[in-house]
This record gives structure tokens, C-alpha cells and sequence, in this order.
């Protein structure tokens, strides 16, 4: 089954950034309209961020408007989430989603999932 692969993981300092990134070799991402999600452990999978196919619409928790950014490169084939200003309650394994329709904050049945990329948060 298709999949998607995330990297850019890691450990961070509180206020410091990262760049997650997620591609796919088996799919060409530019049909797809994209989304970032989030679980820290013992917790539901929730919605951080969406983004049409073409880039012209995004979409945002409230908990990381103005500090996370998703942007696209159809070009290289490759979403991305930027995460500045970093909190310890950002922990969590960060998953990327695919679908052919724009994804809204209560999805979870969406077409193409990857397994995710842990973030921590820590001093």
C-alpha cells in the first residue's frame, strides 16, 4: 500500500524550531490535498494543520496559529510543516495525511497516512 514518509524529527529546546518534511516515492503528492496531525502518548491523534493541493488554502489549530506553517512544493514532491517558537506540550509523534478531498479538523479516515516522526520538546 502506498505510504507516506516523514523525517525532520527530533529533540528541541523550548523556543527553538524544526522542519518536518513528508514525501512520497509511490505517489505524486500534487493530486492530493495534504494535512499534518499529532498524538502525544495517551492521547487521541488531533489535527495540526491542512493544505489544498495547489497551496492556495491552509488551515490551523488554534494551538499552533502563528507559530507552525505548512507549505507544499509540488516540484520536489514534498509537504512541509515549519514549527517555530516550540512548546513541551508540542511533544507528540507528528503524522502526515493525504487526501483527494481538503482535509477538515474532525477527519481521520483519510486516504494515505504515514507512520509518523517523534518531536520532543524538552530542556
Amino acid at each position: 500500500q502506498a505510504r507516506l514518509v516523514e523525517s525532520g524529527g527530533g529533540l528541541v529546546q523550548p523556543g527553538g524550531s524544526l522542519r518536518l518534511s513528508c514525501t512520497s516515492s509511490e505517489r505524486t503528492l500534487s493530486g492530493y490535498n495534504m494535512g499534518w496531525f499529532r498524538q502525544a502518548p495517551g492521547k487521541e491523534r488531533d489535527f495540526v494543520a491542512a493544505i489544498s493541493w495547489n497551496g492556495a488554502m491552509t488551515n490551523y489549530a488554534d494551538s499552533v496559529k502563528g507559530r507552525f506553517t505548512i507549505s507544499r512544493d509540488n516540484a520536489q514532491n514534498t509537504v512541509y510543516l515549519q514549527m517555530n517558537s516550540l512548546k513541551p506540550e508540542d511533544t507528540a509523534v507528528y503524522y502526515c495525511a493525504a487526501d483527494r478531498f481538503m482535509i477538515t479538523p474532525s477527519q481521520r479516515n483519510l486516504e494515505l497516512w504515514g507512520q509518523g516522526t517523534l518531536v520532543t520538546v524538552s530542556s
